[in-house]
């Protein structure tokens, strides 16, 4: 079994908490975000030394599997809030490039036609030398959600290596077919 919830979580300096009901609210400097906590789990604010911990309210599978969960989602908001997320992608092809439009990636990948990205309201896309692209926001499922919908519109291919891929991924490469 994991033991993942019964780890203390600390609060940073700059991080705001509120408690009401099951809700937790948590404002940093880069937003605000909220996490309805499950039936079968409570939380506990420690002000003197800015310090959470949950506790399961009953001993079952389901409680057990939601106690982790719960944990790491509000650690998540916490350093989502206070640092903030980030995932880089590159673009590896003669000829494949990205530019911004507005807030949408516009994305040139060896199609016929080009590809708009919209990303959504609390993410921000930068680009840097046409190949480079980076995703920012607050919610670490949002921002790898995001990377991984750009990747998918051209991942890397196994035999030159083209493509869309995160920063330093490794691609295994295939050999082409045998020579005379």
């Amino acid at each position: 079994m994991s033991r993942i919830g019964k780890k203390t979580i600390n609060l940073p300096q700059n991080t705001d908490i509120e408690i009401i009901k099951s809700t937790v609210n948590i404002k940093g400097p880069k937003g605000q975000l909220s996490y309805q906590l499950p039936k079968v789990i409570q939380i506990k604010y420690d002000i003197k030394n800015q310090t959470l911990n949950l506790y399961k309210t009953q001993e079952n599978k389901e409680a057990q599997k939601l106690y982790g969960l719960s944990r790491t989602i509000i650690k998540n908001m916490i350093l989502g809030v206070s640092e903030g997320f980030e995932k880089k992608l590159q673009i590896q092809g003669v000829g494949y490039r990205s530019q911004l439009q507005g807030k949408n990636l516009i994305l040139n990948v060896g199609y016929s036609h080009q590809v708009t990205v919209e990303p959504p309201n609390n993410i921000v896309i930068e680009v840097e030398n046409n190949t480079n692209i980076t995703i920012k926001g607050i919610q670490k499922d949002k921002v790898g959600e995001i990377a991984a919908q750009i990747r998918r519109i051209r991942p890397p291919e196994p035999y030159k290596g083209k493509g869309i891929r995160y920063l330093n991924e490794k691609i295994n490469l295939k050999v082409g077919k045998a020579g005379k």
